[in-house]
């Protein structure tokens, strides 16, 4: 049977839930998977057009793998943590060679491709093919701790989800996705909205005066002046340019010269950006003017 919380949970989304096209009836595994893991530490609101822009480009794993990775990097934007777009080539690439192009639908064949984690594997496996399995992102593992512990931030691992889910297929992928919703939309980090939760009545932690963490929550790095806004910038302007780079250009970006190097040193590191020759740079794969 499965617990008050999936059950009710269940009944609150499908009258609640947000409209999200990844949710669409007819969306593939593909497309999924790309969604999971653009919303990896990214607002839902910056997601959207973008994820809507790589799926028209790219419908397939093989659309995506034919063109060279640099494109992915320039379709990324601004989403941020660009080497995510990164995997997600690499990803396609090894659906058509090991997977004849189709988005695996075992566990640990996806577990085995670049980029996808234990969360972004579950989550393809339960939201694009309806399997039971237990998805635990940071919106599903605070539920659980307030609900059935009360308190913040008690570890909650895979076997603890896994029990509340229904053992129907359909009925957990259903559960798996009420619980993160409920998550991000009501019972968030901040500003919980207990008044409109399906289960406030059984929640622990509001039966306990709603208890801080022991931990005051940390606020979130200043982007301003880190070397990832650095590196963003630079990113900008090779995404924006259809030929190689001269150094003098990427100059003009940032005026402190030793971030900026070190900027573009961990850009060369991480892959995101190659070197034509010492002073001109582009992305990678591109092809370089001649």
């Amino acid at each position: 049977m499965p617990s008050f919380l999936a059950e009710q949970t269940s009944i609150w989304y499908q009258k609640n839930a947000r409209d999200l096209p990844w949710r669409h009836e007819g969306v593939g595994a593909w497309a999924i998977l790309i969604s999971e893991v653009m919303l990896q530490q990214t607002p839902v609101s910056r997601v959207l057009t973008v994820w809507q822009e790589w799926i028209e480009r790219w419908p397939s794993p093989a659309d995506l793998a034919a063109e060279p990775a640099g494109e992915a990097i320039r379709a990324w934007g601004r989403l941020g943590y660009p080497r995510r777009a990164m995997r997600l080539h690499e990803c396609a690439g090894e659906i058509v060679r090991r997977h004849g192009g189709e988005v695996p639908d075992e566990l640990d064949k996806l577990l085995a491709l670049p980029g996808i984690g234990d969360y972004t594997a579950r989550a393809v496996l339960s939201f694009a093919f309806g399997q039971r399995h237990p998805v635990v992102d940071t919106n599903v593992r605070r539920v659980v701790s307030r609900v059935h512990h009360g308190v913040e931030d008690r570890a909650i691992g895979l076997a603890e989800v896994a029990e509340l889910l229904p053992l129907g297929q359909s009925d957990a992928a259903l559960a798996s996705a009420a619980l993160m919703e409920l998550g991000a939309v009501v019972c968030a980090a901040r500003s919980p909205r207990c008044g409109v939760c399906p289960v406030m009545a059984e929640c622990r932690w509001k039966q306990l005066g709603s208890p801080q963490p022991e931990k005051p929550f940390r606020r979130p790095q200043s982007y301003a002046g880190t070397d990832r806004q650095v590196r963003g910038l630079l990113l900008a302007v090779l995404r924006e340019s259809a030929a190689p780079v001269p150094r003098h250009r990427l100059d003009l970006v940032w005026p402190d010269g030793v971030q900026r190097e070190r900027a573009l040193q961990s850009l060369l590191a991480d892959g995101l950006v190659q070197a034509q020759s010492c002073d001109v740079f582009l992305l990678p794969d591109s092809t370089p003017a001649q």
